[in-house]
């Protein structure tokens, strides 16, 4: 199995739908990026995966195409919101397996504004499982999918642990203020935790506008390759992955009575431990993470589905600033999917985007001081949830 490395990553700032370029543009701007920083020619990749989840089929090809006409193999991947980092874990594995020695990874999503919704509604929708439970679990049927999973973890979590919206709305300006530093990012206005909590109502109780991410369109782009390839053509060595782990759902989803477990929970606590024993470190090891904040209940989740503070821990590690600059464990240095904005075949790969430039030591006034290693957690519901470590090579 070859070591795999970082060779080259390319992001393009995230916008507001209406805004951006068409995909194609955006697509190959951030793959062109990603092979500038590597040094490499498109004619130097072995395979291409492209993926993106509002488009037609071949659209990778409509973007790549642009880049360069190499005949080289280009899969299309839709893994909804993980999407990126699910072409991220099959480039990964093509170089790793030896079957390649260079493998672009591409995300790219043009987003019209609103909620998320179903495009085919014609055929069964693939959440038909997710909804059923929720319809149980959460109830109002009225209230967009994805406010519905998420808005209803956070209910269930503040029943659980006695917390209210307050501890949500201090992450979501948590999100703001790193955002602030991120010249990428689609909003970089800071607001406060009152600010977000008087945000129109989502859901009453349980969600303001301010707590969800929003529709965003951008593009982002990883070049990885063999290390026996990278001294060869005098690439640099610094960053690799050290220990990555896709996972989907399991009977506990659907079964456990359980909203956070829909919204993805046991996912990623399988995804973790995979990573962890494969590296053969723990969660307290780990000074910066990019998780997947699509809502601030989300975030608060996954800060113990990632095992970064005890399960009802989080208000004590939001509150001590533990997630954030002088903290235990720097979440979302990027400003995250709230801030930095969410298109959703970019996100994984802009998550990637930010971990190497703080292993690198070039993320500038979001930069983490010390940063040897670096996780990376993407999920998506339908579901499929990527959880990447990073490491200085």
């Amino acid at each position: 199995m070859s070591k795999v490395l970082v060779a080259g990553v390319g992001m393009i700032p995230f916008v507001k739908p209406g805004a951006s370029d068409s995909y194609p543009v955006m697509g190959a701007r951030a793959a062109r990026l990603a092979l500038d920083d590597s040094g490499l020619d498109y004619d130097a990749v072995q395979q291409a995966y492209a993926g993106y989840v509002y488009g037609d089929s071949t659209a990778g090809q409509r973007a790549l195409y642009d880049v360069g006409l190499s005949g080289i193999p280009i899969v299309n991947v839709n893994n909804n919101c993980s999407t990126g980092s699910t072409a991220l874990y099959l480039a990964r594995q093509a170089v790793e397996a030896g079957i390649v020695d260079c493998a672009l990874a591409l995300g790219f999503e043009q987003m019209v504004p609103g909620a998320l919704g179903t495009v085919f509604t014609d055929r069964p929708s693939p959440l038909e499982r997710f909804d059923a439970v929720t319809d149980e679990l959460a109830g109002h049927p009225e209230v967009p999918m994805a406010i519905r999973y998420f808005g209803g973890a956070g209910q269930e979590y503040m029943d659980r642990h006695g917390v209210g919206l307050e501890l949500f709305a201090e992450v979501r300006a948590k999100a703001s203020r790193h955002a602030a530093r991120n010249p990428l990012a689609v909003f970089r206005k800071e607001v406060t935790a009152g600010e977000v909590l008087q945000s129109p109502v989502l859901w009453p109780g349980a969600m303001t506008r301010l707590m969800a991410c929003p529709p965003t369109c951008g593009a982002a782009a990883a070049l990885l390759v063999s290390e026996a390839f990278a001294r060869r053509h005098g690439l640099r060595t610094d960053v690799a992955i050290l220990a990555q782990a896709m996972t989907t759902d399991t009977r506990s989803s659907f079964e456990s009575g359980e909203m956070r477990h829909v919204a993805g929970y046991d996912m990623t606590v399988a995804a973790a431990g995979q990573v962890y024993e494969a590296a053969g470190i723990g969660p307290g090891d780990i000074g910066v993470v990019e998780l997947h904040d699509c809502f601030a209940q989300n975030e608060v989740l996954t800060y113990e589905a990632l095992g970064l503070c005890p399960e009802g821990g989080a208000a004590g590690f939001v509150a001590g600033g533990d997630n954030s600059f002088g903290g235990r464990c720097v979440t979302n240095p990027s400003g995250g999917l709230l801030s930095k904005g969410h298109p959703l075949g970019a996100t994984g790969l802009a998550q990637c985007y930010e971990l190497v430039s703080q292993l690198r030591g070039r993320a500038e006034q979001r930069q983490v001081e010390g940063v040897d290693i670096a996780l990376q957690h993407n999920v998506g519901l339908g579901g499929a949830c990527v959880v990447t470590l990073y490491g200085r090579a």
